[in-house]
């Protein structure tokens, strides 16, 4: 049985743990639960994107709970915390004491200016982009970075997602 067969087979319960490893949004994952059968992989990845699009900001804030800050390591035995630790694992070998230092600060800045941590999709990024990306984004208003940050928890679900299909 392939990936996509596999996929629409699951059993619900399994399924919806997967997908909340994905993202942590219970209405996304029900969203892309409901559209199954897929007919084909790009159908999956188009049903998750367009779920996280249709998330409400409170969602989207669910989504943020399971996310550590860049630069902490997510604890836990999870499938979701394996893979944000490998997500965040690059960046942190690429930055120096300094930068680590100003990450740190940035959090702290963009948390207290919006309230909830700051999300980047990571992957393939360096501590020292990541870091500029924080910085310029303190400058946004609120919808402005709502909109950033609703993008950036999608593209972390869909590398996740299709982690996966992968695997199955």
């Amino acid at each position: 049985m392939g990936a996509l067969e596999s996929f629409n087979a699951l059993p619900a319960e399994r399924l919806e743990a997967e997908l909340l490893a994905c993202c942590a949004a219970p209405a996304w994952g029900s969203a892309v639960a409901a559209k199954r059968p897929f007919a084909d992989r790009a159908g999956i990845l188009a049903a998750a994107d367009t779920a996280s699009r249709a998330l409400s900001w409170p969602e989207v804030l669910a989504g943020l709970s399971a996310h550590p800050r860049i630069g902490e390591r997510a604890a836990g035995d999870s499938k979701e915390a394996a893979w944000s630790r490998a997500e965040q694992s690059a960046a942190a070998q690429s930055a120096d004491d300094t930068t680590r230092a100003e990450l740190i600060a940035a959090n702290r800045e963009y948390e207290e200016r919006f309230g909830h941590v700051f999300l980047i999709f990571a992957s393939g990024r360096s501590q020292a982009e990541i870091l500029a990306a924080a910085r310029a984004r303190l400058g946004n208003d609120e919808a402005a970075e709502q909109a950033i940050v609703t993008d950036e928890l999608r593209k972390i679900a869909r590398l996740r997602l299709e982690r996966v299909l992968d695997a199955l």
